[in-house]
């Protein structure tokens, strides 16, 4: 037994949208449009509610390395000032940071292990452990009196570490048994211990009368780095 469904008639009309008409009321069924225009362009409209990013936003932005807190061209200034030993320019390193030191530690790495040293652990280490020493050594002999902060020690230790990234350099090309290695070894000490001291008596009050102490301290750090390269 078959049942019959009285199906209205649908009317196609020259405008596109079908009309289907059922009795005495007519509806007529919308085709859904796109969400946006057409005519709408990337950079005018909104996403989220707030406006698109244009490339006028993104020149408005500062650079990476300045969000980031690296300034090459002060890092260079600061590296080339340790250059001189006997004329130290305090006035560029009264501006601590770490991202020179890291730099500088990084070539000693790489150096190290062109040598065949695997002293990533043992490097980082060591800067950590003397910036502690030479922190404290300080504090203690300037009193009250002194101001070091020990931000300002773990830049002026790396830094001075160039003399000792320059020894490793030149070690590559260096006979492992032979005198010249501790000669230069004792030069490239003596470089970054007067270095060091200059400057942890220049940025920093309380020092001046205790320098021979800080000196012996400096001396003691850059003569444990340079045994890493020469061993």
């Amino acid at each position: 037994m078959t049942k019959e469904f009285n199906v209205p008639p649908v009317i196609f009309p020259s405008g596109g949208n079908p009309i289907v008409t059922g009795g005495a009321n007519m509806q007529q069924r919308r085709v859904p449009t796109a969400p946006f225009p057409p005519s709408a362009s990337y950079g005018s409209g909104t996403i989220g509610g707030g406006p698109v990013p244009s490339a006028a936003n993104f020149e408005e932005e500062q650079p990476l390395l300045d969000e980031l807190g690296i300034h090459p061209d002060q890092i260079w200034r600061k590296t080339k000032s340790i250059l001189n030993p006997f004329r130290v320019n305090s006035d560029v390193h009264k501006d601590s940071d770490l991202s020179g030191p890291m730099f500088l530690y990084i070539l000693l790495c790489i150096f190290q292990l062109l040598a065949g040293k695997i002293q990533f652990g043992v490097i980082l280490g060591w800067i950590v452990v003397s910036s502690i020493f030479l922190y404290v050594v300080f504090n203690m002999l300037a009193g009250r009196n002194g101001n070091l902060d020990l931000h300002t020690c773990t830049s002026v230790v790396g830094y001075c570490l160039l003399p000792v990234v320059m020894l490793s350099a030149i070690s590559l090309f260096l006979p492992q048994n032979g005198g010249i290695r501790f000669v230069l070894s004792g030069v490239f000490v003596i470089w970054a211990t007067r270095a060091c001291t200059n400057l942890m008596v220049a940025v920093a009050r309380g020092g001046e009368e205790h320098r021979g102490l800080i000196a012996y301290a400096c001396f003691l750090i850059y003569t444990l780095f340079s045994l890493l390269v020469i061993f």
